[in-house]
């Protein structure tokens, strides 16, 4: 039995009060849907900038009505100390998804960044403190090695960083270390590596490359690769997410916390390499795709050349064990993906 195994057998018999910002987005959603599926009561903070109110109406669904009677929700922005206090009153675990992600994004809009990642970041903090909160664990990100050259990354080792949003990620880990040293608040980051799975947005300026390119694909359009196809990247199914945040957020271990881990699966897989990945998924459904071949475009601005997670330290101190490759999330994944558009097709 696995240590997340234990953990879930655990957590059914003991409910806690969790608070997962940025609840209505991809991670928080899935956080929300496993906690309260564990018999957890869950305190969910959004704003709606980036989350929709359909992934909570999704996640209601799948745990069922009388689980969600366990489920508050808060719509309030971070950036509004406040609501920040609201939200964690009385909270056992605070996990920090709230953000405004995207290095292109924030390449065009840092203040905006700045204000949600570091601001925000600060206010939950600070509340997390006031509330006595158990442990505190936030959404990091691997943007944070920037230029540094060694393949896996790891957690020691980073670079010069190379866009307003991973800054702000590192100063949002900076801040995290001075909290625990100076007012006791335990705290761990995650520094995600490329999360994908269901309910990941597919629209937008700023959507993620997998879903990105499965919603392209399902809709009969070519997919746009930025650069030759050789950037490479260790993409990470939403599960193995979950997994490590509630492992970081209940371990007994002292030596496990003020530290931030990679979340990740110890993958490098090109995005020529994805695209036929994906590809080959959709093509089960829809065989005409079999032969289409990508767009190929200048490169963009900020975007690293090659990320990989050492998952070494997230595995000795947490017991995490990743429970997909890259082959069987995105086997999930797009067929969350076409079922869901098999749904809506079947109601409009």
């Amino acid at each position: 039995m696995t240590r997340y195994s234990e953990l879930r057998t655990t957590l059914q018999g003991t409910p806690k009060r969790w608070v997962i910002t940025g609840v209505a987005g991809f991670i928080g959603s899935a956080l929300c849907e496993e906690l309260l599926g564990l018999g957890q009561h869950v305190v969910g903070l959004d704003n709606f900038a980036t989350g929709h109110r359909h992934n909570l109406d999704k996640v209601k669904d799948i745990v069922g009505e009388e689980a969600a009677k366990r489920f508050t929700f808060i719509e309030g922005d971070i950036c509004d100390p406040k609501t920040c206090a609201e939200a964690c009153s009385g909270a056992d675990y605070v996990l920090h998804q709230a953000a405004l992600g995207s290095v292109p994004r924030s390449i065009n809009d840092p203040l905006s960044s700045h204000n949600a990642n570091v601001n925000g970041f600060l206010n939950m903090l600070i509340a997390a403190r006031d509330c006595k909160a158990s442990r505190f664990v936030y959404a990091s990100s691997s943007s944070v090695y920037g230029d540094h050259p060694d393949l896996p990354k790891v957690e020691e080792n980073i670079g010069r960083q190379l866009s307003p949003y991973a800054i702000t990620k590192r100063v949002d880990e900076l801040y995290a270390g001075v909290f625990q040293d100076n007012y006791g608040l335990e705290v761990i980051g995650m520094r995600y590596f490329n999360v994908f799975g269901r309910r990941q947005d597919p629209n937008g300026a700023y959507a993620a490359v997998i879903p990105r390119w499965l919603g392209a694909l399902i809709h009969g359009e070519k997919c746009k690769i930025f650069g030759d196809g050789s950037n490479s990247r260790d993409f990470c199914y939403i599960d193995n997410v979950v997994q490590a945040n509630l492992l970081a957020a209940t371990t007994q271990d002292p030596d496990a916390t003020n530290q931030t881990y990679n979340v990740g699966c110890d993958g490098n897989t090109d995005l020529v390499e994805l695209y036929r990945v994906i590809r080959e998924a959709v093509a089960v459904r829809y065989p005409k795709v079999a032969k289409w071949e990508p767009i190929f475009t200048a490169p963009r601005a900020g975007d690293v050349a090659h990320s990989q997670a050492s998952i070494s330290k997230i595995q000795r101190l947490l017991g995490y064990e990743f429970s997909h490759d890259i082959t069987a999330g995105m086997r999930e994944t797009t067929a969350w993906y076409l079922d869901s558009l098999a749904k809506e097709n079947s109601s409009a």
